[in-house]
């Protein structure tokens, strides 16, 4: 399924496992192929067909300074601040690995392409994208 990826085999298996929850009201876990009630309310509350789960830290999934991963961060939020996106604050942590949680945004509304862009430009691996059925896919980008 993802054999021609640069990305290790683990790495990509780790993101798999890895488990996505955006905080505020809309408290909820995102689990990749697995359809999300919750996803599919905040769609229709806000009017969107899509959603991106993305964080800015640890570019290449290389273990970097809280500093560093926070402004970068800092940097992801002035992006998302654009008219017509709405940027739940999150994290993605896997359930029994030692890596630390990342800070991330739930982005409703973010296209396919526009989270791809992103997560490029933020150097990640991969990026977690939902369409109208709101069921988290892994998107690789290498």
């Amino acid at each position: 399924m993802f054999s021609d990826s640069e990305i290790p085999r683990e790495t990509i298996q780790a993101y798999l496992e890895t488990e996505y929850f955006a905080f505020d009201d809309a408290s909820t876990t995102l689990r990749i192929g697995e359809a999300n009630p919750k996803l599919a309310a905040l769609h229709a509350v806000y009017g969107v067909t899509c959603s991106a789960f993305i964080t800015a830290c640890n570019p290449f999934s290389q273990d970097c300074s809280a500093e560093f991963n926070a402004d970068r961060q800092q940097a992801l939020a002035r992006e998302l601040e654009k008219p017509g996106l709405v940027a739940i604050e999150g994290s993605g942590r896997h359930p029994s690995n030692n890596w630390p949680g990342e800070a991330s945004f739930l982005v409703l509304g973010l296209s396919l392409d526009a989270a791809k862009a992103l997560g490029t430009q933020y150097g990640q691996n991969a990026i977690v994208w939902s369409a109208d059925d709101a069921t988290p896919q892994l998107i690789l980008l290498r």
